[in-house]
């Protein structure tokens, strides 16, 4: 048996994107109950910027977000993050990666009731017995705006400060890239522009490459760039973008979707000559 063809990313080397997915798919379940949750996906995150994946409930966003981060594995296609190849990882290599080179913002906080906020800050470091950058560290914490909170527990806390601290926490092993998903659910529009202003800060001010799934418009605002996913595919790309624009997206899209949908359902009470075409 011949040994199996690596597969490599193109990329411009000048510049080379943090993030690539190539012709990513993601299947559950089979026969009747067969769910394809991407379909063929290919796209690249610029390095040192800010992107917001956007869709409506079921477009794959959050499917998209975990295969590259790791966290599920794609049915086909390949990931690499920071040259690499996420997808063909073993679980081992990817615990390691995700501990040391992914950082991960999920919308419940997932802080430790008992520890301090720098201590959760801390926590990866500490569970990989590696040794903190102080340096490092004061530039998060400086940018994250809790130095005088640094010794409080979770529940001493606001929802927009215990979020903050999450971020710090993924920030702080210097990771290739950040993924968030829905950072700002669970918050009120306070502590949600508190948090979304450290991430805008983060990509600023520390060059840090972040991507965030969201369903807001305000949120992808603070994005310097916006994908958006329907059925499973990429269907658009907005740069620079703003809450009106990225409105207007949303919109043209929904209306493209329905509109899509109206053929099919014609398509297939159609003649036979119809349904050839759909096939």
């Amino acid at each position: 048996m011949s040994a199996p063809t690596q597969t490599a990313a193109v990329v411009n080397e000048k510049n080379p994107p943090i993030a690539i997915a190539r012709k990513l798919t993601k299947v559950y379940g089979s026969g009747d109950t067969r769910v394809v949750a991407l379909d063929g996906v290919s796209i690249e995150i610029e390095r040192g910027s800010f992107t917001a994946i956007m869709g409506p409930s079921g477009s794959g966003k959050s499917t998209l977000m975990h295969c590259m981060a790791g966290l599920d594995r794609p049915s086909d296609g390949h990931v690499f993050v920071d040259g690499n190849p996420i997808s063909t990882l073993s679980e081992r290599q990817l615990t390691k990666l995700r501990r040391t080179r992914l950082g991960f913002v999920f919308q419940a906080f997932n802080l430790i009731p008992t520890l301090t906020a720098l201590e959760n800050i801390t926590l990866p470091i500490d569970l990989a017995r590696g040794k903190v950058d102080q340096a490092w560290l004061d530039a998060v914490i400086d940018a994250v705006g809790l130095a005088d909170r640094l010794g409080h527990k979770p529940s001493e806390l606001s929802g927009g400060q215990q979020q903050r601290v999450a971020c710090a926490r993924a920030l702080v092993t210097r990771p290739s890239i950040v993924f968030a998903d829905e950072p700002t659910g669970n918050l009120d529009s306070v502590s949600s522009h508190e948090v979304l202003t450290f991430l805008r800060k983060s990509v600023d001010e520390l060059g840090q490459s972040v991507v965030v799934v969201t369903h807001d418009p305000g949120t992808a605002a603070f994005a310097d760039r916006v994908l958006f996913l329907a059925d499973g595919a990429v269907v658009g790309d907005l740069c620079d973008p703003t809450v009106d624009s990225v409105i207007d997206a949303l919109r043209e899209h929904s209306e493209r979707s329905r509109a899509r949908g109206r053929h099919t359902t014609n398509g297939a009470t159609g003649d036979s000559a119809k349904g050839d075409d759909l096939r």
